[in-house]
């Protein structure tokens, strides 16, 4: 289940399936991403709010250049730049990870045995890669996770009532899982697909049996998060963040 939780006196949003270790989603009130002049200040002291809630140098607060690819990246504590990555592997608890979205589907992933964990934003791009299964098993390959040991969090995303695409995203996203059950739909002529879900299954079929998904639609509750199909492309974000304890 979600809750709402604050870092000083702001909204971020928290999985109670998660409590094992640091992690959120923030919201408008918590931005920590924008291109937008106005933005500058409020990105700027969120960004030292949250550095000092997860008591961490602004060095190591790390964030990749995301580019809608299904590349995963292991975070090593040399090293501050990570192009083209779109998900990324955290091992040490002396860095943070984030990343960023505006309807795509963020998903945080913890190994409770290996004390690992993992962020991955999962665009229709990303989805049809299939990034969350891909997350998982990396997880697996390099750290000997065991997909039972491993909790994963479905962040706020534009929700299926609200993601209408075309009939080649619809085939590409359909041909990712081997369950279609209620994620795909038409609709009055257009067509409707659950990226939300369609992660979800993705991870169950990677393994993984704990999963919390967020109710949340960032088109419906925009008031929360940011939307970029409703906000005319805004370059502002919301972030799922995860530290290791």
């Amino acid at each position: 289940m979600f809750y709402f939780t604050y870092i000083n006196k702001k909204k971020i949003l928290k999985s109670d399936m998660l409590e094992c270790v640091e992690h959120f989603f923030t919201t408008r009130e918590t931005c920590i991403k924008s291109k937008e002049p106005d933005y500058e200040r409020i990105v700027g002291a969120n960004k030292k709010d949250i550095c000092e809630y997860l008591n961490i140098a602004p060095e190591n607060l790390i964030t990749p250049s995301q580019t809608h690819t299904a590349n995963v990246a292991v975070v090593q504590p040399e090293i501050k730049s990570y192009p083209d990555t779109d998900g990324l592997i955290l091992t040490n608890s002396e860095q943070a990870v984030f990343l960023n979205f505006a309807d795509c589907t963020p998903v945080i992933f913890y190994d409770r045995k290996q004390n690992i964990g993992a962020v991955s934003h999962a665009g229709w791009r990303g989805t049809a890669q299939k990034i969350s299964y891909l997350t998982v098993k990396k997880m697996v390959s390099e750290f000997n996770s065991n997909p039972k040991d491993i909790i994963a969090v479905i962040g706020p995303a534009i929700s299926k009532c609200c993601y209408n695409v075309g009939e080649d995203v619809f085939q590409q996203l359909k041909n990712t899982i081997s369950v279609h059950n209620g994620l795909f739909e038409e609709r009055e002529g257009s067509l409707y697909v659950d990226l939300k879900g369609i992660n979800r299954q993705q991870i169950l079929e990677a393994g993984v049996e704990n999963i919390d998904v967020c109710p949340y639609c960032t088109v419906c509750d925009n008031d929360l998060f940011f939307s970029y199909r409703k906000e005319n492309t805004t370059t502002c974000r919301h972030s799922a963040v995860l530290k290791l304890n």
